[in-house]
């Protein structure tokens, strides 16, 4: 009897563990087969959901450009920062006195635009930064665009609609600018562009323009031309225009660039005087 008993107990033990791996396999094979779909839709909807923030995000991006607003993604690259020009004043050497704040001989200039014409495409000119061979601000003077504004550009600029109360009329900046460079050397990179946008010219052999010096483009670009941010960090080991520009800060950085290879600037720049003069 104690056998059979036993045995029986057995047999019923067997058939609850085979009912219970049953279940368990079943179990496992439902919550296997649940989180498939579910891992799917939510991905799906991760997915949908950063592609409209996305479009939100790029849609106030260009509503905040045309109003002159400041507008930054939510997520931003590591590293990324405020320019490093900030406070390079030191670099320019301890220089006191009126010698320090006088125009001088050399004066750097460089200018920030804002978009005008259809979609703000074409540029015109709103603020213009003059400093002297140490670095100091001679002249900094926003500008009233001659035409309707349609793109601010202040996430390059810097340039912000309230801005405007306070800007000279382009007549009388033009005046004022062409009055402080008459029978001075004008240090800019790209300068070109600047005087273009003021409408005045400066003769050529009263220029120094960092983006054409050859040594600079031959070491930094390979015979092309050579930007003002890789000149800086080539030459100077500064990051400069990370955001928006200050053309304060990148005429300091224009003048400090050409103070590295003054002699070798006024060496070139007296050889193609010489040869024009030669030739004519």
């Amino acid at each position: 009897m104690a056998l059979s008993s036993n045995w029986l107990k057995l047999q019923e033990s067997e058939k609850v563990s085979a009912k219970d791996r049953h279940s368990s396999r079943k179990s496992k094979k439902n919550a296997a087969a649940k989180p498939i779909g579910t891992n799917r839709k939510q991905k799906q909807s991760r997915i949908m959901s950063m592609v409209y923030s996305m479009s939100r995000e790029i849609e106030k991006s260009e509503q905040n450009k045309r109003e002159g607003r400041e507008f930054e993604f939510k997520e931003t690259k590591t590293g990324v920062g405020k320019p490093d020009a900030e406070g390079i004043e030191h670099l320019f050497g301890k220089i006191s006195g009126e010698k320090a704040t006088a125009i001088g001989k050399y004066l750097a200039m460089d200018c920030e635009f804002v978009g005008v014409g259809p979609e703000g495409k074409e540029s015109a000119l709103a603020r213009v930064s003059l400093v002297n061979y140490y670095g100091h601000v001679i002249l900094d003077e926003f500008v009233k665009p001659r035409e309707k504004v349609t793109d601010w550009r202040t996430w390059v600029s810097g340039v912000r609609p309230e801005h405007m109360k306070d800007a000279v009329p382009f007549r009388e900046i033009q005046k004022k600018v062409a009055g402080l460079l008459q029978d001075r050397i004008l240090v800019g990179h790209s300068i070109k562009h600047d005087l273009e946008s003021l409408l005045i010219s400066h003769p050529k052999s009263s220029i120094r323009d960092t983006s054409r010096h050859l040594p600079f483009r031959q070491a930094y670009a390979k015979g092309k031309t050579p930007s003002l941010k890789k000149l800086a960090k080539e030459i100077l080991k500064r990051e400069v225009q990370v955001g928006e520009h200050s053309p304060i800060e990148d005429a300091r950085i224009t003048m400090l660039i050409y103070r590295s290879d003054r002699k070798e600037f006024e060496r070139l720049n007296r050889a193609r005087h010489k040869s024009h003069t030669g030739n004519s």
